[in-house]
């Protein structure tokens, strides 16, 4: 939708920009006692440069594990199959002493808890000045006015004093827009950005979402924004994708996914959507818990919770299929 972006500067076409991010097959498999679990399953997209494109869907559906597979960072015990591509550069077999050359630079990630992302014992700074110096061979002194430049950007008052501080000395959303300023740093390719405004005020959230939407415009970095807030997706994403227990089970630009919900797991999530001009006493909610993901999975893996399966969904697994053009849907009642 991006319905922030000025009419008189659209963002890069959809179909003439090149793609920044291909993802094709993707899977992330863990072994344990209790057998193999299949936690991303042929999960395939694409973001072309300067676009933006939502991941949504409950906590345990696979977002965020299957943006770990993009940066490398899946725990050892998990196996990743399937191809990855950042402008081209393929990184499905990149050795791991590749890996820092290309995180940060390449393509670089927001995590939803800064202090997991911050190294408690390292100021501020530097921490900032140490990805411009490793990536864009800056002096540590230049890289240290960068960094304080870059703190600047993300909205952070007397970022030269703050840029002195521990973490610790800071509250939860200045260190929510540090690391999003450390991601930013080296205008990455590919941004992934995990509930990157969740700690972070109204007004905040606002200019970072703006920033980000510049940086765009300015460097054609593509965005993968996850996030439970379908309401900020709506508004800056320009396709969307759902994810369910691992699967993508809806895919289409945000007007239509929004205005033309066809999965009953995407229509069960807009449902849960407050309305201002319709108030209610309670909100809608999905029943059930998205299903344990080992080898006894049968059939769609949504049919426990929708009203709607009956016994070819039980048994059968849903193939994602086009339904109109750019709309993507796998569910057995939904038909073009």
């Amino acid at each position: 939708m991006r319905s922030n972006r000025l009419e008189s500067e659209p963002g890069p076409s959809r179909l003439a920009s090149p793609l920044a991010l291909e993802v094709d097959g993707l899977s992330v498999d863990f072994s344990s006692h209790e057998g193999n679990k299949r936690v991303v399953d042929g999960v395939s997209y694409a973001i072309a440069r300067g676009q933006t494109l939502g991941v949504v869907g409950e906590s345990g559906c696979g977002k965020s594990m299957t943006a770990l597979a993009l940066l490398g960072l899946v725990p050892k015990q998990g196996c990743v199959t399937g191809r990855i591509s950042v402008s081209g550069q393929g990184l499905s077999e990149i050795a791991i002493d590749e890996w820092p050359e290309i995180r940060g630079k390449r393509i670089a990630m927001v995590f939803q808890e800064p202090m997991t992302a911050l190294n408690p014992a390292m100021r501020i700074g530097d921490q900032i000045a140490e990805v411009l110096h490793l990536h864009e061979g800056l002096s540590w002194k230049e890289a240290r006015e960068r960094a304080v430049e870059e703190l600047r950007l993300v909205g952070i008052p007397s970022p030269a004093e703050r840029a002195n501080a521990y973490p610790h000395q800071l509250s939860g959303g200045m260190r929510q827009r540090v690391v999003i300023a450390m991601a930013l740093a080296c205008r990455p390719d590919v941004l992934i950005a995990d509930e990157p405004t969740t700690a972070l005020d109204v007004t905040i959230q606002a200019q970072i979402l703006e920033l980000m939407q510049r940086l765009q415009d300015e460097i054609g970095m593509a965005v993968q924004f996850i996030s439970h807030n379908l309401a900020v997706v709506s508004e800056i994403a320009d396709d969307v994708i759902v994810m369910y227990a691992g699967q993508i089970v809806e895919r289409a630009s945000a007007d239509e996914l929004f205005s033309n919900p066809l999965h009953p797991y995407t229509q069960g999530l807009i449902a849960t959507l407050p309305k201002i001009e319709n108030r209610q006493d309670e909100l809608p909610v999905i029943p059930g818990m998205v299903p344990r993901l080992d080898g006894t999975l049968k059939g769609c893996r949504f049919a426990g919770r929708c009203v709607k399966a009956d016994s070819e969904c039980h048994a059968l697994i849903p193939v994602l299929r086009s339904i109109s053009p750019g709309h993507d849907v796998a569910c057995h009642k939904v038909r073009p």
